[in-house]
């Protein structure tokens, strides 16, 4: 089992920054990559951002590229979101997710096993 643990959300103006972290712990020899997801009210689940375990190779969402960075701290194993340039469409609730069976990188929700238990971001405008 591998546990994830979000943090970091809350309430910012467009424009704003917000950093989400998300602690990996369990049987984390066995996750191949991590994402973000995120779900807005009314809306499906859709991806933002994935890393693989070792953090050297990334993808984002066209929504979001340029103006959120993943990146892995492998000491801490924790991965983290830095959100930049809000914009009112960034409010969701931000999911963390591990892969296990996914080599490289993952980008559908289904190829992910493992969920935090999400984080509110709104951005007011």
């Amino acid at each position: 089992q591998v546990q994830l643990v979000e943090s970091g959300g809350g309430l910012v103006q467009a424009g704003g920054s917000l950093r989400l972290s998300c602690a990996a712990s369990g049987r984390t020899f066995s996750v191949n990559a991590m994402g973000w997801f995120r779900q807005a009210p009314g809306k499906e689940r859709e991806f933002v951002a994935a890393i693989n375990w070792i953090g050297v190779h990334t993808s984002y969402a066209d929504s979001v590229k340029g103006r959120f960075t993943i990146s892995k701290d492998n000491y801490k194993n924790t991965v983290n979101l830095q959100m930049n340039s809000l914009k009112p469409e960034d409010t969701a609730v931000y999911y963390c997710a591990a892969t296990t069976a996914t080599m490289g990188l993952a980008f559908g929700e289904y190829e992910y096993d493992y969920w935090g238990q999400g984080t509110q971001v709104t951005v007011s405008s």
